[in-house]
């Protein structure tokens, strides 16, 4: 039972403090995975994973526990949320910028991974912002990112896929 009250704001704002394991720079709600805070008589986080086989998912959900238990709030439900599923636009436009700046470049809103193999999409360097750059692997360091090279300052760099 949640004995004392707190707002949905002040929780949400707990939550913006929560790093993604796979990519500390981001938050999980600039990330845009948590998809509703509901307070009744406990506090149920609705999050929806990236992707149904990420591997930080439960990392994600122990660690939304965790903080919510730092702040006093005991009962504590997640709920995982696998429809519609996750999308990369769902990115927020901080967390775009949080990539960029970290060095990985953003996903391209909108876009699918089909226009980037197929040549319909350029992505732009996070160091210098050339659009001269090519794929060098699909597979980046995780799952989620891809390798890319930049033909202009020519240093290799991650771009986060659509999805």
């Amino acid at each position: 039972m949640v004995t004392t009250t707190f707002s949905r704001e002040e929780i949400l704002g707990w939550l913006s403090d929560v790093p993604d394991p796979e990519i500390p720079v981001l938050s999980i709600t600039d990330l845009g995975i948590v998809r509703d805070v509901t307070v009744t008589d406990e506090v149920v986080v609705d999050l929806t994973p990236t992707y149904s086989g990420c591997p930080a998912t439960e990392v994600i959900e122990k660690s939304v526990v965790d903080t919510l238990h730092d702040h006093g709030i005991e009962d504590v439900s997640i709920n995982r949320v696998l429809s519609p599923p996750w999308t990369t636009d769902w990115i927020s436009p901080q967390g775009r910028d949080k990539l960029r700046e970290y060095g990985i470049a953003p996903p391209a809103e909108g876009g699918s991974k089909r226009e980037l193999l197929y040549g319909k999409r350029t992505i732009a360097c996070p160091r210098c912002t050339s659009i001269d750059t090519e794929i060098v692997s699909e597979f980046g360091s995780t799952a989620c990112k891809a390798s890319y090279k930049c033909k202009n300052c020519l240093e290799p760099f991650e771009y986060f896929k659509c999805i």
